[in-house]
């Protein structure tokens, strides 16, 4: 079944063509992503579609009766509570609880933060019955666990899929398998279709093209300044009997020598500016018993740290388990409750927290990089072009940005500041691809220390050496394997079991007290989230087995059938009741 389908679509703002003559159809089934830089259009085409916007030009045409579920970047949710919203489902506690919304149920739409709203709207998309899921950065927000989580549930949906998302590992998955991946690039306002080979997915294709593309460019141009040259070399020898020169043909030729060829995307690794960091000594940032708490609920405690020079520390937990209080106290922009923080007295500490949205949407871009105290210089002119903000876009205001450029707007007032240590708290939300790699790319060189919190998985493998988990009961330790090596073993951990005791990194004492030694949130939260499988892998029988019932008229095999049907509504009942128990367990 065709679920949309743009003919010749396009898109145009006052100063630029987002996109144009550009068609996409999509059938159930498939699993398209958007990939193209920040403000290129990647959300307008979304919008497209999905049917809550119109082109320029073109044509939109939908399959009839198709069903179309939304997530939009900075969802604006109805008045009223999440559960009003979400409905009373077993299926929509399910992916309440798995999607970290269990809490928030009887709350007012109105009193939710933006990534609150966002997770409430991603879990109403996830519901119910539609044809086609239209996704846009759905991993913002989101916990490693409960990415793991939406990126199993995705793959297993017969609707069609349309996602906007800078998470590299979910896209190679969802782009991967029978050949209906797809990715759709918008680089200058021109579209590219790349396609998943037989074993390879579309993200490869799509890397693998523009590579190619490129490299094309760049040989076309080398080609160009040949002749060019060749020209100017005749025009300034000019012919015996001539007195003058045609100087506007000299001119001319001289711009295309000293010209360049399109810009082909984004810049790369001219993002590797020299940040002119502070030099920093010997001694960084110790905790020393560290423990913070607000009111009695205890966050982390006993907290051993030693962040030396040079350090790559990516920290890693639940949402709500502390990774922001931990960051906000290393770059003192908090103390804790108990313990000490020792600094070295030429830390210069850049923070980029999430809270764009506390951005003067007034401000003109180049003046909040210079700040209030002095006037735009040529380096902030340099730092700005260097991270994709042309001439015109220096002078606008922070209101005409769009999420992923005030972002990158962030990470340009950080760098402004010239730190030796970098706290970064979810620095790749709404960043585009390019922009992460090239980020990538700049911290491998940069000679400062750097603690990040981050979802992003690909991120932090390419960018951190060590990794602390905060585990519930908040013991802070160092997790060997990375990432993926700590998903592991929390996957792994018996039902009952905590954590393994503290490494050297946390002090955290070996006596937990009567609430740590309870089933923790995550165990309970990984209890459902199993229940909830095999809540779906039995439906899924149950529906298969009711399917034949309908299609046989053989006496034996009805028997057989009822039978089996029998035994797999027993065992979803009993499955059903389990969960509602671990439910109560966990909201109690």
């Amino acid at each position: 079944m065709i679920c949309v389908d743009l003919a010749r679509v396009g898109i145009a703002q006052p100063d630029k063509v987002l996109f144009d003559d550009l068609s996409v159809t999509v059938s159930t089934g498939e699993r398209v992503a958007i990939v193209g830089v920040n403000g290129s259009g990647k959300s307008t085409l979304m919008r497209l579609m999905a049917g809550t916007q119109s082109p320029d030009e073109g044509e939109v045409r939908f399959g009839r009766g198709v069903r179309i579920a939304i997530l939009d970047q900075d969802p604006r949710l109805p008045v009223g509570t999440v559960a009003e919203y979400l409905g009373d489902s077993w299926e929509v506690a399910a992916v309440a609880t798995s999607l970290g919304v269990q809490p928030l149920l009887e709350r007012s739409t109105d009193q939710l933060s933006g990534g609150q709203a966002k997770r409430v709207a991603l879990a109403r998309a996830l519901v119910g019955e539609f044809d086609m899921i239209v996704l846009d950065e759905p991993t913002n927000h989101l916990d490693l666990e409960a990415i793991e989580w939406l990126e199993q549930r995705l793959a297993a949906t017969k609707a069609a899929l349309v996602v906007i998302t800078h998470d590299r590992h979910l896209m190679d998955r969802l782009t991967t398998a029978r050949g209906e991946g797809r990715i759709v690039e918008i680089e200058r306002g021109k579209g590219y279709i790349h396609r998943a080979a037989t074993g390879t997915s579309a993200y490869a294709a799509y890397l693998e093209g523009r590579a190619a593309r490129h490299e094309q460019a760049a040989s076309e141009e080398a080609t160009r300044k040949i002749l060019a040259r060749r020209e100017l070399e005749w025009l300034q020898r000019g012919a015996p009997a001539r007195s003058t020169k045609p100087k506007a043909r000299l001119r001319s030729a001289n711009e295309i020598v000293a010209g360049g060829p399109e810009a082909v995307g984004v810049r790369g690794n001219e993002l590797l500016l020299d940040a002119g960091s502070t030099r920093l000594g010997n001694q960084v940032i110790e905790l020393i018993g560290v423990s913070q708490a607000y009111g009695s609920n205890l966050v982390f405690r006993d907290v051993e740290l030693v962040i030396e020079p040079g350090a790559r520390l990516g920290v890693v937990g639940p949402n709500g388990s502390g990774k922001s209080t931990l960051l906000d106290i290393v770059a003192g922009r908090s103390e804790p409750a108990t313990g000490e923080v020792k600094r070295g007295s030429t830390v210069v500490t850049g923070y980029a927290d999430q809270q764009t949205s506390l951005l003067d949407p007034e401000a003109i871009v180049r003046e909040i990089v210079a700040g209030p105290l002095r006037q735009p210089d040529w380096e902030d002119r340099v730092l700005l072009e260097r991270f994709w903000f042309d001439s015109t876009a220096q002078y606008a205001p922070v209101k005409m940005l769009s999420g992923g450029e005030r972002r990158r707007l962030q990470l340009v007032m950080v760098l402004a500041t010239k730190p030796n240590l970098l706290v970064l708290d979810e620095p790749t939300n709404d960043l585009d691809l390019d922009t992460l790699r090239a980020l990538e790319s700049f911290l491998d060189e940069w000679p400062g220390a750097l603690v990040v919190a981050s979802h992003d998985r690909t991120f932090l493998d390419r960018t951190v050496d060590h990794v602390l988990a905060i585990d519930p009961g908040g013991a802070i330790r160092r997790v060997a394997g990375g990432v993926q090596g700590w998903l592991e073993e929390r996957n792994s951990r018996p039902i009952g079991v905590s954590s393994r005791k503290p490494t050297p990194t946390s002090r955290a004492d070996s006596a937990p007290s009567t609430k740590s030694r309870q089933t923790s949130q995550y165990t309970l939260g990984r209890q459902l989230r199993d229940a909830e499988q095999a809540m779906g892998k039995l439906q899924r029988q149950v529906d298969r087995l009711n399917e034949q019932l309908v299609a046989t008229t053989d006496h034996t095999v009805l028997a057989t059938l009822g039978a089996e049907l029998a035994t797999a509504q027993a065992e979803l009942a009993a499955i059903e009741e389990n969960w509602l128990v671990l439910a109560e367990q966990q909201t109690g």
